[in-house]
């Protein structure tokens, strides 16, 4: 799989296609929330909860954390 920079509801949607876009974003941070190294990883790469876009590098260290979807 090749990596993009794919929006929240890109990603989220990939992970929970059976949800609307705002439900699949949330269940994706929850679950993300869950562990803080990984959100210490996605901060080190400069991601912000005010981002609506994660970079390449955040997309594979949630596919690295969560598997592919």
């Amino acid at each position: 799989m090749k990596i993009n920079s794919l929006s929240k509801a890109q990603l989220a949607q990939l992970y929970a296609p059976d949800l609307a876009p705002i439900s699949a974003v949330n269940r994706l941070m929850k679950w993300l929330k869950r562990d803080e190294g990984v959100m210490q990883q996605l901060a080190a790469l400069g991601y912000s909860k005010c981002n609506k876009v994660f970079t390449a590098r955040q997309v594979q260290v949630i596919i690295d954390y969560l598997g592919e979807p």
